[in-house]
């Protein structure tokens, strides 16, 4: 039982790690925007105000963080 138990830990561990260095090596992406809002980074039409409350951080519009999200 012990062996599977450092197996589990050993996988945890390496999974972790892995997780941990690509948070640091992604690409942060930066919004794309003027004084007539933030434009979505990926059909480039303008982010919604009730999206951009809910997310203030978001660099894309619903339909397109969705199927971002789904690739």
């Amino acid at each position: 039982m012990t062996d599977q138990l450092d197996k589990a830990q050993e996988f945890e561990q390496t999974f972790r790690e892995k997780a941990i260095a690509h948070q640091r090596t992604r690409c942060i992406e930066q919004p794309d925007e003027d004084e007539h809002g933030r434009y979505c980074l990926s059909c480039g039409l303008t982010i919604p105000l009730d999206r951009l409350e809910a997310a203030p951080n978001a660099v894309r519009c619903v339909p397109c963080q969705a199927g971002k999200e789904h690739t």
